[in-house]
């Protein structure tokens, strides 16, 4: 019988990273965006204010967008076996970043004062995705 060291023994090859995969793999966040949008249409465009629930909905789906976007860049990142540096994870952020600065900016500038339900939107989706993804972190640690 052989014993091979398991710091040795190669790994699987990790799948591939794709967008699609990172769709697939983040259900729930889309759904709860899903639920946000309808939420908004449903409850200020019941209000008369249609802009406003467009510019809440607009924010969240920008949200979504940046989501997933950066799910999209960690999978590429740890399924290329590569560490990344500090600068390339302050390049990304700062490119994703800025492009979500300047749409929700123009936005908001284009539809005021009803654009401003765009930074409300991006906010409370953020914060809804921000929980979601500490509470499954926070049963991790507390069950090891």
């Amino acid at each position: 019988m052989t014993m091979t060291d398991p710091a040795t023994t190669p790994l699987p090859a990790p799948e591939k990273a794709t967008f699609w995969r990172v769709v697939r793999d983040q259900r729930k966040i889309e759904l709860v965006g899903l639920g946000l949008v309808v939420a908004s249409f449903w409850i200020v465009g019941q209000l008369g204010e249609w802009t406003l629930a467009g510019c809440i909905a607009g924010g969240v789906l920008l949200g979504l967008a940046n989501h997933l976007a950066t799910e999209y860049w960690l999978l590429k990142t740890i399924s290329s076996g590569e560490q990344p540096t500090r600068n390339q994870m302050i390049a990304s952020t700062v490119v994703r970043l800025t492009v979500l600065t300047v749409v929700a900016v123009g936005v908001c500038v284009i539809f005021w004062p009803e654009g401003i339900g765009l930074l409300l939107g991006l906010a409370i989706f953020r914060l809804i995705a921000l929980v979601m993804t500490t509470i499954p972190l926070l049963k991790e640690l507390k069950n090891p």
